[in-house]
């Protein structure tokens, strides 16, 4: 009995658990496009096909015409050229039979008139066979670029331009009209964006300049009005008028000074006056800033 149980114990023992089963499959991805802007760009690409072709055709019409137009004109010169040269080989025949001074010297002439005649005609055939290379060169250009158009036509949608910004005032010494410098120069080069411009001229080489240009002409026609001007609102303001840029002006040598710029005519100057100059505000109601700082340059000038 203890025999037969044995065996009865081991088939009732239960077997390896099932296994699991397989985890559920991804969604697929959402398209990259919708419909409409499927749509869009098929009728954008059948747009550019169309104007691809439409120039194709343009080409290939006229081309051939225009290329036949110029060699019809080389062989017109090259028939020229061909009777030029058999006028040459005549001169030169008759010149070398020739035993008069006087008839020997008028067919030298004539030699001469017939070589820069031919001259000529070789010239009007390189230049006729320039402007064949031209037209060519431009029209495969002109179908390239169509070309890579149609290939990718998202390359055509360029950034969209912002709402122009309030032109911020310019740096000290920074003549106004002149493009401004970028407020952070030196972490833009390090970001990989443009340099600063170069700086302006020197005050006394502009100076120098703009001399010659008043005694060069009037003084109505030196300062334009600043009424007649188109004024940009965005435009900054400068000098006691408190009005934008126009005529000659001339900067404050206070650091300090918050208009920096003036206008000539408001601060009663037909020219720049040499070494420093301060506005009114800055030197007040006496010329004794002016004239000191005049005097010191003048030293420094005999010390060198």
């Amino acid at each position: 009995m203890l025999g037969q149980q044995q065996p009865l114990q081991q088939q009732q023992q239960p077997g390896p658990p099932p296994a699991p089963p397989p985890p559920p499959l991804p969604p697929p991805p959402p398209p990259l496009l919708s419909a409409a802007a499927a749509g869009l760009l098929a009728g954008e690409r059948g747009r550019l096909l169309s104007v691809y072709v439409q120039d194709y055709l343009e080409c290939v019409e006229s081309l051939p015409l225009d290329m036949q137009r110029n060699v019809s004109a080389l062989r017109e010169i090259d028939t020229k050229y061909q009777e030029a040269l058999k006028e040459m080989d005549d001169v030169y025949e008759r010149y070398k039979k020739e035993s008069e001074a006087g008839q020997k010297k008028r067919l030298q002439q004539h030699l001469q008139r017939a070589l820069i005649n031919s001259q000529e005609l070789g010239d009007e055939k390189i230049q006729i066979v320039t402007q064949m290379l031209e037209l060519v060169e431009n029209r495969a250009r002109q179908m390239e670029a169509h070309s890579q158009r149609l290939r990718d036509p998202a390359d055509r949608a360029g950034p969209e331009p912002g709402q122009p910004e309030r032109a911020s005032r310019r740096p000290r010494r920074q003549r106004p009209g002149e493009p401004a410098r970028p407020a952070d120069g030196p972490d833009d080069e390090a970001d990989g964006g443009p340099p600063p411009p170069p700086p302006p001229p020197s005050r006394e080489r502009r100076s120098r300049s703009a001399k010659k240009k008043k005694r060069a002409r009037a003084r109505p026609e030196r300062e334009a009005s600043p009424v007649e001007l188109a004024i940009d609102p965005n435009e900054p303001t400068y000098c006691l008028c408190n009005q934008v840029s126009y005529g000659e002006m001339i900067g404050c040598d206070n650091d300090q000074c918050p208009i920096e710029w003036f206008h000539f005519s408001c601060v009663a100057l037909t020219y720049k006056p040499k070494g420093r100059w301060y506005c009114p505000r800055c030197r007040g109601d006496s010329e004794k800033t002016m004239d000191r700082s005049t005097d010191k340059t003048r030293k420094d000038r005999r010390s060198r």
